[in-house]
Order: structure tokens, then sequence, then C-alpha cells
């Protein structure tokens, strides 16, 4: 399993920034895999949702939505570096079932990386 996404599992069971918003509920499942269609075994998290909190667990269930991808475009997901909505546009995430869990999930996704400042190029004395 991949460090950074067990770190965004246990961040969002915690409740912890960047979970989602209240009065979500639901069932999701996130099915990754080394290369989709490959036949490499699936890592599977099943995330169930209600009651403002978020359990997490390996289960392959049935669930209101579903996503597919390969593990390290997840990765690039939970680490801000790939948008998840550019990727289900682009074909490489796969996404089915209720729309607005998927929409809601992503909101729990951070955002980019801020850059490293290489210089000041800030103007003193701006009125």
């Amino acid at each position: 399993m991949s460090e950074p996404i067990e770190e965004f599992f246990e961040r969002l069971s915690a409740g912890g920034p960047g979970t989602l918003p209240p009065r979500t509920s639901g069932s999701l499942r996130i099915d990754l895999g080394s290369d989709l269609g490959s036949g490499a075994a699936t890592e599977r998290w099943f995330l169930t949702i209600g009651n403002d909190a978020v359990s997490v667990s390996h289960r392959n269930a049935k669930a209101d939505a579903v996503i597919r991808t390969s593990k390290d475009l997840f990765e690039g997901m939970v680490t801000g570096r790939v948008n998840a909505m550019a990727g289900a546009l682009r074909g490489v995430v796969s996404l089915e079932g209720d729309p607005t869990l998927l929409v809601l999930f992503q909101r729990a996704l951070p955002g980019p990386p801020v850059p490293a400042k290489r210089g000041t190029t800030a103007k003193a004395g701006r009125s």
C-alpha cells in the first residue's frame, strides 16, 4: 500500500482538515489497480459515510458510488498533484454511481501543492 494513500484515509476517518461536508451519507468504493485491465490484484478502499463520520475498510462490497483508477494516479489525487475530475475527463479515472457523492469526495481531496518561492518579487511600499 502507498503511504500517502494510507495517510489520506487515516485523516479522512479521523475527521481532520479536508474531510467530507456534514450531513454527507452513503458508501463509496475506490478500486485501485497497478494498471487497469492488466489483471493485477485490485486494492480496494470502502468508505461508509454517515452521522458526520467516515469509516474506512478494505471490503469488496456494493457501494452507492465507485471510483476506479490506477494506484499511481490516485496517489497523485490524494497529494494534490492530480485533479480527479480532470482525470475523469481524460478517461484515466472511471466514475459510476451517485454523482453527488463523487463530487463531495473530490472536495475532500487536497488542492495543488503550493510551489516553493524562489525569491522575493513583492514590491515594497505599495499603497
